[in-house]
């Protein structure tokens, strides 16, 4: 009872200090006479940066339990270098200037359609012919990401320089060019996969014991886990094509959930996860517009910071990896 009653008591301070940085985040700095135009562009903003955390955290945590391994990430599915390849592909045959890269809703929904087609067809197709064998998906997703990302290059080595110029800027991880439009669309999209995913997220707990203690305890272990996966890199897709690809964030905040909870219990480290996800972007985001003068994008910090916790993380556990 004294170990629930702690994590109520983080999961509250947590929520106090997303709030405190949401405020900070949007109303630092802003003078009177343009409130409503930095309104306009922080509110967005704001609301992304909750929905990329919600999405990496959840997915994170869901996917680790699912592997039996805290030191993996979602990415090692492929949908960030799938992501990178889409657009590499339609700035190499149509151009930066193409109606498709222009339009950040119809990019957002070619994204979205795509990684979701591909994550179904391939990873529900791989888990049928591997007998539910999440390892074997596991190493076809590391190299199907090496495969798309050497199509990436090849491409980006023969575009031409303007275009890979352009190409890059909207490759990075920045949450400086929002798409408003698409907010409701992805927060309707995320509420419809946890509510049809219901059953299986409160079974987590369970199928983290292993495939023969569910099985003993009557859970359709292979159907629950190919629907949990697929879910998992469907909130990645969502996540990637209103951001861009941010790797190491999963890592970090799945890992830091779990240090600080220390429970088994997924409704605590789903959501520990998201929260400490939303101060890290709020912070992150602050740092970046009030002390770096958007000098640089938030995905730089993140990665040089999940790198390192990623060899402390390896450090630590060199003995069961």
């Amino acid at each position: 009872m004294q170990a629930i009653k702690n994590n109520r008591t983080k999961i509250i301070i947590l929520i106090g200090i997303v709030i405190i940085s949401a405020i900070f985040y949007q109303f630092y700095g802003v003078k009177t006479e343009y409130f409503s135009y930095a309104m306009s562009i922080r509110t967005p903003k704001l609301i992304v940066m909750l929905v990329t955390a919600f999405c990496i955290g959840s997915a994170s945590v869901i996917f680790q339990s699912i592997i039996q391994n805290t030191i993996v990430t979602p990415c090692l599915l492929g949908m960030n270098s799938l992501y990178i390849l889409i657009h590499t592909l339609i700035v190499f045959v149509l151009g930066s200037t193409s109606f498709l890269v222009r339009n950040k809703t119809l990019s957002f929904t070619i994204d979205l359609i795509v990684m979701g087609i591909a994550s179904v067809i391939i990873y529900g197709y791989l888990f049928k012919k591997t007998k539910g064998n999440v390892l074997y998906i596991l190493l076809a997703g590391t190299v199907m990401a090496t495969f798309f990302s050497s199509v990436t290059s090849t491409l980006q080595r023969i575009m031409d320089p303007n275009e890979y110029d352009t190409l890059q800027n909207a490759l990075l991880a920045s949450f400086h060019k929002v798409n408003s439009s698409i907010i409701v669309f992805s927060i309707v999209l995320i509420a419809l996969i946890f509510f049809l995913l219901r059953k299986e997220l409160s079974l987590l707990n369970v199928l983290t014991l292993g495939k023969n203690h569910a099985i003993n305890l009557g859970i359709n272990y292979d159907r629950s886990v190919r629907r949990l996966l697929l879910a998992v890199t469907l909130l990645i897709a969502i996540a990637t094509a209103m951001v861009g690809p941010i790797s190491f964030l999963g890592l970090i905040i799945a890992n830091l959930a779990r240090q600080l909870f220390k429970t088994y219990s997924h409704s605590y480290l789903i959501l520990g996860s998201t929260l400490i996800g939303m101060v890290v972007l709020l912070i992150g985001q602050s740092l970046i517009e009030q002390v770096f003068n958007f000098s640089v994008n938030i995905s730089v910090f993140i990665n040089v910071g999940g790198g390192i916790y990623f060899l402390y993380l390896l450090l630590r556990n060199r003995g069961n990896v």
